[in-house]
């Protein structure tokens, strides 16, 4: 993922990623000839082959420049492990990636491996886009299922009624627990008491190191250095969560914003703008994006995930580590862990092939080595994972952090496991006049919910026509 959440609008990142109605409709057409074992691959005598005669498998997948690079190494030992076998890898910009995914689909041109979201995986099975991986997972001598992360895994269940359980459609590529960072070279110049680590701080504890830290650094008149530069579409959830707010019920068919606690946490994060002035204003953000000035370490206090530790490492000129979000009334911290998925097409000419390129990319201490050694995702494997986060000597020093959020208190983002995000989108698309201060939270999650439980009731009306139920 790289640093596409930071850099582009999260509403127009969920369009992309999970309207997937157009695409239930798409693939529908698809299928008359892929059932009947038409694929985008197929060859005269049975599968796709390169001119000196090796079987051919596409892997599609979206990453950084480091990613690739790491992927190219994997893949090099994957065609050393099978001399009758070529890979070619197809790689997509982030931004482009679901379009393009879209198009192969309709297009017949399916590829054999490629990444799939959560929020794709029940419209993509239920229209038999997705090769059933249960019966080999289950089989495998190379996946220990208790050495994985048991969130990778669920995130591709779906058993045709609930995502999270039943059948198994993709493995896990990674998972990507989203962390706060804070700027440590920022908060010592400035006096400030480093944060605990184990403890999260309560608002009025992070507010307090905001403003301590924002300030005219160069005399000119203009604040300069901020205490905060949080995008809402990405870090609202953790003081939602936080604060004993959520977006559903139980059950994900109840839309839940309209609750004092979810307010409360929305009002919380607009104020860091409106009222304590801790963080960029409208106008500072068009002179240059908090993305780039947390790079130029103009910021105490931004996220972090696991795709933009190899950039920091590159980019960064100050100290950085990793602290939990600060929490609400609940007093526990809270925020979301992504995650892909690495799927086989039900069209593919070589299920055996691609399902085993599949299980080599997402469960293999190889492939996993050369993906951690690039610092683009922390290891699939929890015991690899475990010494690499014991490893205090490369940043960030405190990546226990990232470990904590899985085991322990991350979750799956709203929309993840509803049949689209078109509800969960819609919170986001007219929420501007509350970060500038000009409509009360409380005014707008009252105003918002009734169309929200519309989208989502559609929602789960399309799943249950696509199903057959």
């Amino acid at each position: 993922m790289q640093s596409i959440i930071h850099k582009m609008g999260a509403n127009e990142l969920f369009k992309r990623s999970f309207r997937l109605v157009a695409v239930v409709l798409m693939i529908s057409v698809m299928l008359l000839s892929a059932c009947s074992g038409g694929g985008g691959n197929a060859s005269s005598d049975g599968g796709a082959k390169t001119k000196d005669g090796k079987k051919q498998l596409e892997f599609m997948f979206r990453g950084s420049t480091e990613e690739e690079a790491a992927y190219k190494k994997v893949i090099d030992q994957f065609e050393a492990d099978h001399e009758d076998v070529e890979v070619k890898l197809n790689t997509i910009p982030a931004d482009n990636y679901a379009t393009k995914l879209k198009a192969a689909i309709t297009g017949k041109k399916i590829p054999d491996v490629f990444y799939i979201a959560p929020g794709e995986v029940r419209a993509y099975a239920n229209s038999k886009v997705l090769l059933d991986l249960t019966e080999h997972v289950e089989n495998s001598d190379a996946i220990n299922l208790d050495n994985m992360w048991e969130y990778g895994f669920d995130s591709f269940r779906y058993d045709g009624e609930t995502q999270g359980a039943g059948s198994i459609y993709a493995l896990p590529k990674d998972v990507g627990p989203f962390a706060l960072g804070y700027n440590k070279t920022m908060l010592e110049k400035a006096g400030v008491p480093l944060p605990d680590k184990d403890k999260p701080m309560t608002w009025d504890e992070f507010i307090k190191a905001a403003q301590a830290v924002t300030k005219d650094t160069d005399g000119d008149g203009e604040i300069d250095q901020f205490g905060t530069g949080f995008n809402v579409n990405w870090v609202l959830q953790a003081f939602v969560w936080s604060n004993g707010g959520d977006w559903l019920d139980e059950t994900q068919t109840k839309v839940t914003v309209d609750t004092p606690e979810f307010a409360e946490a929305l009002q919380f994060f607009a104020d860091q703008q409106n009222v304590y002035k801790v963080t960029p204003s409208i106008e500072d953000a068009q002179t240059l994006d908090t993305y780039q000035r947390w790079l130029r370490g103009q910021l105490a206090f931004f996220p972090v995930g696991p795709w933009d530790v190899a950039t920091f490492d590159k980019e960064l000129d100050f100290e950085y580590d990793l602290i939990p979000y600060p929490a609400g009334k609940t007093g526990e911290p809270a925020t979301w862990i992504g995650t892909l998925g690495i799927a086989v097409s039900a069209s593919t000419e070589y299920p055996d092939l691609a399902t085993e390129l599949a299980e080599y990319l997402s469960a293999s201490e190889e492939g996993q080595k050369a993906l951690v050694d690039a610092h683009v995702q922390i290891p699939n494997l929890k015991d690899m994972a475990a010494e690499w986060a014991a490893d205090t000597s490369t940043t960030p020093a405190n990546k226990q952090e990232f470990l904590d959020i899985v085991q322990d208190y991350g979750r799956a983002l709203p929309a993840n496991n509803t049949y689209n995000g078109e509800w969960y989108d819609y919170f986001f698309t007219n929420i501007q006049p509350v970060l500038d201060g000009d409509k009360t939270a409380a005014e707008y999650v009252k105003e918002v919910q009734p169309k929200m439980q519309e989208y989502l009731d559609n929602a789960i009306q399309l799943e249950k026509q696509s199903s057959g139920n």
